[in-house]
């Protein structure tokens, strides 16, 4: 019994070290992950802007900004977390920063103006537009949001929702979720590491248990008693 006992800690403690590895093994894949993402980031000068009081500020204004994260927080129901947010650290490499990144892109989109030039008069829904120059200012509405049949809205869509518009926020799009597996894969190497550090303390516990047991007892020998007659 002793030695089954010795043979399973010593399993454990096999397996322990083979989780230990392979959390390390998945720490060292997170940080390859992180530092190229931090790269990809730096190489294309993608940085939040914070004031002297580390504060996030958009165009100068910490109005702006403050409407941008309540876009994030309030509209889209992002789950931002403030401390991923470092002014001593403005490039973009976090899961909130690119979504506040992308909220950004998203805002200025959703309030910009455009101008439309109609060649000729045109005539939809009972309102004639004559030709000319209309200013169009976008209240809000995302690409779905468009009469595209109007005269006016229709090609303003086009010019408001561009292609670099689109592109950008796919781009961060795929840089939150990123970050986001790099967060995950940092917690089941903590995961790996938790569990064979557990095995190896069981295993070694049972190997110095049933070596405690192993102590070698005195052989017992026959005493010879003198019996009186």
């Amino acid at each position: 019994m002793i030695g089954r006992l010795k043979s399973v800690g010593i399993a454990l403690t096999i397996l322990g070290l083979v989780f230990v590895a392979a959390g390390a093994f998945a720490y060292l894949k997170v940080q390859d992950g992180q530092a190229s993402l931090n790269s990809f980031s730096a190489a294309q000068d993608v940085t939040l802007s914070y004031n002297e009081d580390g504060q996030l500020v958009d165009r100068g204004e910490t109005a702006g900004a403050q409407a941008i994260m309540a876009l994030l927080k309030d509209e889209w129901k992002y789950p931002v977390v403030d401390s991923e947010f470092d002014p001593n650290d403005p490039v973009v490499n976090t899961a909130s920063e690119y979504m506040y990144q992308m909220a950004t892109i998203t805002y200025h989109t959703l309030h910009s103006a455009t101008t439309v030039t109609l060649t000729e008069p045109v005539e939809y829904n009972g309102t004639t537009y004559a030709a000319g120059d209309y200013e169009y200012q976008n209240e809000g509405s995302y690409w779905t949001g468009f009469d595209r049949s109007d005269p006016i809205e229709g090609p303003a869509r086009e010019k408001i929702w561009t292609g670099t518009a689109h592109a950008l926020i796919g781009e961060l799009g795929v840089g939150t979720v990123t970050a986001q597996a790099l967060q995950l894969g940092l917690g089941l190497a903590g995961l790996f590491a938790g569990v064979g550090a557990t095995f190896m303390l069981t295993g070694i516990g049972l190997v110095w248990v049933t070596r405690a047991q192993e102590v070698p007892v005195p052989e017992l020998r026959p005493v010879k008693v003198n019996v009186p007659a």
